[in-house]
């Protein structure tokens, strides 16, 4: 089994801002406010998180191969 990565960089489609920030292990993240120009980021659809829409990892539970919460 491979290691779970926690750290993401999320890239604001919006203005390009990117901030490296840690992933919550026990739940989803859907909303996610651009430090740089305050749009708040949501899922795209067929996305779980923010962190699998706009982060360079995808969250802890899609890493894992295991259903995310927001998956039925």
């Amino acid at each position: 089994m491979s290691r779970v990565i926690l750290d993401s960089t999320l890239t604001c489609p919006h203005c390009g801002h990117a901030k490296t920030e840690r992933m919550p292990t026990d739940a989803c993240q859907w909303f996610y406010e651009c430090e740089a120009c305050h749009a708040l980021l949501k899922p795209k659809p067929g996305d779980c998180c923010v962190f699998c829409s706009y982060g360079s990892v995808k969250c802890p539970p899609i890493q894992q191969e295991k259903s995310c919460c927001a998956r039925s």
